[in-house]
């Protein structure tokens, strides 16, 4: 009896064990994008631009990695939540739109500070609308194949867009803080905007194309490599093309569900003369 017991209170301490192992890993790669999107500052400090936007986009990647790996391994906690918000406001918040300060907006002298604060405002703004909505219970189970307004790590990549094209083609006119402060507060009007954008979250590769996608990434890893301007360029234009898309998709299954909701109106009696067994 006492070996049973023993033997009992070993496998509850291996699982516990395991359980705090499997709620570790997210929040340190949670962490680790934390620290990307810190370190991006510092060489933007520097002037090396590739290497702060190359931080920022293995911020994107590992954000993106920490929530499916929470699912895989449990479901995602409240603490890794929070904590993952609160990440994605530095790590796409702050650091992108620094990069873009230290690279152009500094030029503009105390407006292009305020673009700098407001663009990280709304990325704070858009956070907090997405911590709400993820709470509502009145959603409809396809809400969640969609963003409200544009995420944060889209939003980075899309402030980041003109400084990537500017170095990827060498166009020294896009430098100007006159084209780069509205393009920066456009991309924070649409992270607060309630535009219907994409959430990849739940994407499934169908079986019969699992390997057209893994040579697709392995195409998308040697562009990174070999012409890494270029490649991030066409990954942020392809992604604003995919918007129209998103609207045009969430306003068709928000019509569909209307009306289903909506009940029939009665049919209206049959004309004619009334029948005396009806009288």
């Amino acid at each position: 009896m006492a070996r049973r017991r023993a033997r009992r209170n070993r496998a509850l301490r291996r699982l516990r064990s395991r359980e705090r192992m499997n709620r570790l890993l997210p929040n340190a790669l949670t962490m680790m994008g934390l620290c990307a999107g810190l370190t991006a500052m510092r060489f933007g400090l520097q002037g090396h631009w590739l290497a702060g936007v190359l931080l920022i986009t293995a911020a994107a990647l590992l954000d993106s990695l920490d929530g499916r790996m929470a699912r895989l391994m449990g479901g995602p906690t409240e603490f890794g939540g929070q904590l993952d918000s609160l990440v994605d406001a530095i790590a796409f918040g702050v650091s992108p739109v620094m990069l873009i300060y230290l690279w152009s907006l500094q030029e503009a002298g105390g407006l292009g500070w305020a673009i700098t604060a407001l663009f990280a405002v709304c990325c704070v703004l858009r956070l907090a609308r997405f911590n709400v909505a993820a709470s509502d219970p009145d959603l409809p189970p396809w809400a969640g194949s969609y963003f409200s307004g544009v995420p944060a790590p889209a939003g980075a990549g899309l402030a980041l867009l003109p400084l990537i094209v500017s170095n990827g083609l060498d166009w020294e006119a896009l430098q100007s803080p006159w084209l780069t402060g509205p393009w920066t507060l456009g991309v924070g009007v649409l992270m607060i905007s309630r535009i219907p954008t994409y959430s990849f979250k739940r994407l499934r590769v169908p079986h019969h194309m699992v390997r057209v996608a893994m040579a697709g990434v392995a195409a998308v890893a040697a562009a990174m490599i070999t012409e890494p301007w270029l490649a991030l360029a066409t990954l942020i234009i392809a992604y604003m093309i995919t918007i129209p898309f998103s609207i045009r998709s969430f306003n068709r299954r928000q019509r569909e569900t209307e009306a289903v909701a909506t009940p029939s109106p009665p049919e209206p009696p049959p004309e004619g003369p009334v029948s005396p067994a009806n009288e």
